[in-house]
């Protein structure tokens, strides 16, 4: 997604526009497009005009609109988002309040307007516009003296940085400069890592080249990460995944990503992590019941004691129409945040999502364990 501009106001009031620039900014558009907001954009419009001798001629014209959204379709197949709502702005060709639908389609510019922009809406605007954000696998394609270290997410690849060192030849007595410029080169690659790579979010880091050179820097990196204590490298090295490429440009990332082994690693994607969250949450639910709930008020009874730990979320909750109800399940995100908890907002359009869906759309696994939650079920039942 491309963000052309942002207006907003600190009463949260605003307009956002964007460009879908591929499949997934569809879907983004579905989740942040709510009914009674306005949406301006490009539409054809049939025009009717009448001559002076009475006939009739219809065509085909192509307008800009501003409608306020009363209904919301969501088209997998066609990849398209299809609003409908009345204008709210002058135009030549549609009366005001007439109603028409917009359809939001790939590289077709839009312009959103919200009386209130909340904290999850805003969320998903910067990570749908920052690639960085949604890139679980990283690259580092190398040989000696070139390297390129990319973010790779479900539909691209983005190379962060190219790094070229010119490393003296290995010449006889001149052993040092070449050892010297090739160091030079592995903490450059290094530094290169630390600084883009997020790895909060990246669940797998390839290294890739011709020869030796990927165990050659794998190895000085961790010499180096251990004599500077820096945790990062040293808490994130099982992330680290050494691959064989026919060389260090970055057309060779093809062939990487072919790589079997490489394939079944990044199953381990932002997909496969919902899936391994569930799992977790189902785990817990056997073993500790305790310390895993579901449905609305258990959640929220759990926060007020700041009790959660990790909150899974589906996003058709934020599409509720029910305005109070949807503020209700962004405050208790924002809450949950706050008390150092983290937040996992799970895709309906994912099996994952479906699962959740079934256990109400929302749960939540906990720092500790809470059997006062189950007990004021069984007193309400007795009572019942």
């Amino acid at each position: 997604m491309k963000l052309v501009y942002k207006e907003l106001d600190k009463d949260g009031e605003g307009t956002v526009c964007l460009i879908p620039e591929e499949s997934e900014d569809i879907w983004h558009a579905y989740n942040l497009i709510s009914e009674g907001d306005s949406v301006r954009g490009s539409t054809i419009r049939k025009v009717q005009t009448e001559s002076s001798t009475g006939s009739s001629t219809s065509n085909r014209v192509r307008t800009t609109l501003t409608i306020s959204v009363e209904n919301i379709e969501y088209d997998t197949q066609a990849c398209k988002l299809r609003l409908k709502g009345r204008n709210i702005e002058e135009n030549p060709y549609v009366k005001m309040g007439a109603y028409h639908t917009l359809d939001l389609e790939l590289n077709r510019k839009f312009t959103l307007r919200k009386h209130e922009w909340d904290s999850v809406a805003i969320d998903r605007v910067e990570s749908a516009c920052d690639a960085a954000q949604n890139a679980d696998v990283a690259a580092v394609i190398m040989q000696e003296g070139l390297a390129y270290i990319c973010l790779i997410t479900a539909s691209m690849t983005l190379v962060r940085i190219k790094i070229d060192v010119s490393i003296p030849r290995k010449r006889k007595g001149f052993v040092q400069q070449h050892e010297k410029g090739l160091n030079k080169f592995y903490d450059n690659v290094m530094q290169g890592i630390l600084r883009h790579v997020n790895f909060d979010i990246v669940k797998c880091v390839l290294i890739a080249s011709p020869g030796f050179v990927r165990d050659q820097f794998y190895e000085y990196m961790f010499q180096t990460a251990v004599k500077t204590d820096n945790k990062v490298l040293l808490d994130n090295k099982s992330k680290f995944m050494l691959v064989h490429s026919s060389s260090g440009f970055k057309h060779s990332l093809r062939e990487v990503l072919q790589d079997p082994a490489v394939v079944s690693k990044m199953a381990d994607t932002k997909a496969a992590g919902e899936v391994k969250l569930l799992e977790n949450f189902y785990t817990m639910l056997q073993l500790e019941p305790a310390k895993a709930f579901y449905g609305k008020r258990h959640v929220e009874k759990a926060n007020e004691s700041q009790a959660v730990e990790t909150l899974l979320i589906s996003d058709n909750l934020f599409r509720c129409k029910n305005l109070a109800l949807r503020k209700e399940y962004v405050q208790l995100v924002e809450s949950v945040k706050e008390s150092g908890g983290e937040v996992k907002i799970f895709s309906s359009m994912h099996i994952s999502g479906e699962q959740l869906e079934q256990l109400t759309g929302i749960a939540a696994i906990l720092r500790f364990p809470m059997p006062e939650l189950d007990e004021e079920d069984e007193n309400s039942e007795t009572e019942d």
